[in-house]
């Protein structure tokens, strides 16, 4: 077949398509796993990259590469970081649990490209995978991959997200709303009060992945396979971490134990969980957007999202709260992601855990996920509207306010006095002035709502 070539591996003969750079493990992989259309990442394929690059200036510092095969394989790596070739990387995501086949598909890769800027003989195993194994190659590209996406993407959307809500929240000064619990309403607080609420779910979201992020830059590079570091030489991994920390900005550093590091995958359990609770910080304050935003008429009606599109093919203007809802189904996916990497993170076999491709997938998706969500949400905070006509007209009618009173008449007096304005529809200062013997002046004190969210307790 004029469209194959021959390729040969320790199990024999393999057909690969003649255009491909990959090699007979690559093409195998992609015969044996077929499960679905999903493939690793970019940014894992560089970070894969990035390991091979770092481990052949290693090798040559330490005297087991010549220069010319070292060069040759970091130019291919550069080539392929800049974009190239992304089409021969093609290994499902559900392929052996060590991601050997894609540690494999990358060496191929590099070898075919090394070899042609060379001239030499350049092999995927000997040369390219040297002082390495898949075994602790493809957990330093999950710890790698993701300290570096945080680092550079989620961080700053966090930062971003976290200032726009702080400045919303300075601009809504001199406003009262109607507190809700269990959504009936509530005590009266103000808008900067509720939007600083969400503030601090960002910043305690944002210092608890920064802290994990560092934990992320611990790599286990140089345990090969089983965390005994065989075929590795000695000063190996703290080069290896030099070097890698010099290309890409980061802080990486050994592990305390490649066995550890090898084993199991807790450290991308912790990184997960904390996405996790990240998205559900993001979903509520998304729900509060949307219920705040409900009606125009018949709902809540306190502020106006910007409108983006037509809500409905059916209903001509009808504007929905897209956004939140995107963000939403975000979160959703990230907490579904959560439960894949804790249940994965469980498969950890003696030396070696073996659900690292889907733990990688997953990871780097919540994390890209969360990132664009963060963007998404500043955005529809920036751009959104109080409607303060609709918020003085929520606290007036607002029977609860009465609770101020309670240090005054009483809880009982105070529930008959809420009781009859609700059922009268009338505002509570009115009856309060008719069922106690405070006067309208003092009441209105007792009652103002912008006090009434300062706290402390109303005195005679």
């Amino acid at each position: 077949m004029s469209d194959r070539r021959i390729e040969r591996d320790s199990m024999g003969e393999v057909s690969v398509p003649v255009s491909a750079l990959y090699g007979a493990q690559t093409q195998r992989a992609v015969d044996n796993f077929q499960l679905s259309e999903l493939t690793l990442p970019a940014v894992f394929i560089d970070a894969v990259l990035r390991i091979k690059q770092a481990a052949a200036r290693v090798n040559a510092e330490l005297g087991l590469l010549d220069d010319a095969r070292c060069e040759a394989i970091c130019a291919a790596a550069d080539q392929l970081l800049e974009g190239e070739h992304r089409d021969q990387f093609p290994v499902d995501v559900f392929q052996t649990g060590s991601g050997t086949s894609t540690n494999m598909n990358v060496n191929e890769v590099l070898a075919t490209l090394a070899a042609s800027r060379s001239g030499l003989a350049v092999s995927a195993n000997d040369h390219v995978n040297m002082s390495q194994s898949s075994n602790d190659v493809i957990p330093t590209a999950i710890h790698s991959s993701a300290a570096i996406e945080i680092s550079e993407r989620l961080l700053p959307a966090l930062a971003t997200l976290q200032a726009v809500i702080e400045d919303k929240a300075e601009a809504s000064a001199g406003l009262v709303k109607t507190g809700r619990t269990h959504l009936m309403d509530a005590m009266p607080i103000r808008p900067d009060q509720e939007l600083m609420a969400w503030a601090c779910q960002i910043e305690k979201s944002r210092e608890r992945i920064a802290d994990v992020q560092m934990q992320l830059c611990e790599l286990s590079q140089g345990g090969t396979a089983v965390g005994s570091g065989i075929n590795a030489p000695t000063g190996f991994a703290p080069r290896f971490c030099e070097v890698l920390s010099a290309s890409t900005g980061q802080s990486f550093r050994p592990n305390r134990s490649f066995f550890e590091g090898l084993a199991c995958q807790d450290t991308a359990v912790a990184a997960s969980g904390q996405l996790r609770t990240l998205a559900v910080a993001l979903m509520k304050i998304s729900n509060d957007l949307r219920w705040m935003n409900s009606g125009p008429l018949s709902g809540l009606g306190e502020i106006q999202l910007k409108a983006l599109q037509p809500g409905s093919s059916i209903m001509p203007g009808k504007v929905n709260p897209v956004i939140p809802e995107a963000v939403a189904m975000a979160a959703a996916q990230v907490i579904g992601n959560d439960g894949c990497i804790t249940v994965a993170g469980q498969s950890g076999n003696f030396q070696l855990n073996v659900m690292l491709p889907v733990v990688a997938y997953n990871l780097l998706q919540s994390i890209s996920l969360m990132s664009n969500a963060c963007e998404a949400l500043a955005e529809c905070v920036r751009d959104f509207a109080y409607q303060p006509d609709a918020l003085r007209e929520a606290v007036a009618r607002n029977p609860v306010l009465v609770t101020a009173l309670n240090p005054l008449i009483g809880y009982l007096k105070a529930a008959e006095i809420a009781k009859r304005a609700y059922s009268e529809g009338r505002d509570i200062l009115d009856v309060a002035e008719e069922m106690t013997d405070y006067s309208r002046e003092a009441l209105s004190e007792y009652l103002d709502p912008l006090k009434l969210t300062e706290g402390g307790v109303s005195e005679a």
